[in-house]
């Protein structure tokens, strides 16, 4: 479809951290530098990594948790050193389909719900099954990039 696209994603481990009781916005700063900390060498092996996009956001509808995450890049699926944080962990997330809308732009947590609920408008429009109750925000540009910037949100097909 032209506003959307079905992807399939195969299992795959992240690296993640849960923000408990903070804005999006900080929640994503805050979980972006505990990340960031684990890649730079704050795990079991004090192994440098390099980053990875998209970072993901876990957005579950009322609730003030969000979890952040970076993918584990290809080279150390099989074995990603143990962070040695207690709030950052490897997570194995299942292989699934996935409803994906695109946009440009700064990406703000008011502007991924607004595409998000785009997204789920039209899926619901066309009779696509999916999980309403929590969306991820995916962005793939360093804050510094300021052109052609991409970001999406991502459901789960039922």
């Amino acid at each position: 479809a032209k506003d959307y696209e079905l992807r399939q994603y195969e299992t795959a481990k992240w690296v993640s951290t849960v923000i408990r009781g903070e804005s999006q916005k900080e929640a994503m700063r805050q979980g972006f530098w505990k990340l960031f900390h684990y890649i730079q060498g704050k795990n079991e092996k004090e192994m440098k990594i390099d980053m990875t996009v998209p970072v993901t956001c876990l957005v579950k509808s009322g609730c003030t948790d969000f979890k952040i995450s970076f993918f584990v890049p290809f080279e150390h699926q099989d074995s990603p050193p143990q962070p040695t944080d207690s709030d950052v962990f490897i997570e194995e997330r299942k292989a699934a389909a996935l409803f994906v809308r695109s946009f440009g732009g700064f990406a703000s947590p008011e502007k991924y719900a607004e595409e998000a609920e785009a997204l789920a408008r039209t899926l619901r429009n066309r009779g696509q099954p999916f999980h309403e109750d929590f969306f991820y925000t995916a962005g793939y540009d360093s804050p510094f990039k300021l052109f052609n910037r991409h970001n999406e949100v991502w459901y789960f097909k039922k």
